[in-house]
């Protein structure tokens, strides 16, 4: 099981422009303060910085930095200025072709963070300056996160800590949200060992950090040792080898006379026969990915 990093794209200071926009493949783009402009009726607007593609294929081929106009914040969505956006495995395959393009053109990714620039009707404008991470920001709308600017609606906009960098914000969307209604979307898991699968991808590491602080024993797996440390040090027990020829018993000998009660795992399907002889009995099992699907 390969984990996935969590890749960003990132606005960084710049001493004689506003910002440089880093892509995921590492090229920048400097580009100038939001500029303003003027539409076919004459009404003043501005123009922003953004990713976009126009059909579907690889990153390389079908990305296209450059200005469109800045949106404006409809009833009950908020205007948010980005500072990193999240890139995920579904933004990535959705731009690879994985579904049909249901936009002509798209600004890809859900998740990012930044600042609340405006609001629309009905919002409280109170609101306006708050610190702010995004969550399903181009979920069935064409314009996501890989850009300056995003209009979106107030539901799916929330504060984002002080001491919470706008990096880490992007990924509290999917990834954070995935693994918490992992651990606890039937109840408390305090007082239970509970196995993560993969704890070395985004949203397993959050689990493990998640559970642990809702007080359950965590053991992990992981298919790169090299990182057992790090995933030790988000608060599992114990981090096993998952090509480990003998998981079951393992994962049975470092649970020791407890029983594990929840599985947590990213790929369930070809899982399934071990997660059964690992589980308890009327114990759960929680996928949220499988080769097999």
């Amino acid at each position: 099981m390969r984990s996935r990093h969590l890749a960003r794209l990132t606005l960084t200071a710049c001493p004689n422009w506003r910002a440089s926009f880093v892509c995921c493949q590492g090229c920048m783009i400097r580009r100038r303060e939001a500029r303003p402009i003027y539409d076919v009726r004459g009404r003043m607007t501005e123009m922003m910085q953004a990713v976009w593609y126009d059909a579907n294929g690889a990153a390389g081929d079908v990305l296209v930095p450059g200005e469109m106009p800045m949106p404006t914040p409809d009833a009950g969505e908020v205007l948010v200025r980005l500072h990193a956006s999240g890139v995920n495995p579904s933004d990535v395959k959705a731009r690879a072709g994985s579904r049909p393009m249901a936009f002509p053109r798209v600004i890809p990714h859900s998740d990012g963070a930044g600042t609340l620039e405006a609001v629309g009707p009905g919002i409280d404008p109170s609101m306006v300056g708050a610190r702010v991470f995004v969550r399903n920001g181009q979920w069935q709308r064409a314009c996501g996160t890989a850009a300056q600017f995003t209009a979106i609606d107030a539901g799916c906009v929330h504060p984002l800590p002080e001491n919470v960098g706008f990096e880490i914000g992007a990924a509290l969307g999917i990834p954070a949200l995935t693994a918490a209604y992992a651990v606890l979307k039937d109840g408390p898991v305090d007082g239970q060992t509970v196995l993560i699968h993969g704890g070395g991808g985004t949203v397993a590491r959050l689990a493990v950090q998640i559970a642990v602080d809702s007080g359950a024993t965590v053991i992990a797996t992981t298919g790169d040792m090299a990182r057992a440390d790090r995933i030790s040090d988000a608060g599992a027990a114990t981090v096993i080898d998952y090509r480990n020829p003998d998981l079951v018993s393992a994962v049975k000998a470092a649970a020791g006379t407890a029983e594990v009660t929840r599985i947590i795992d990213p790929e369930c399907g070809s899982n399934i026969v071990t997660s059964i002889d690992i589980l308890a009995e009327k114990g759960i099992i929680v996928g949220y990915g499988s080769v097999l699907a």
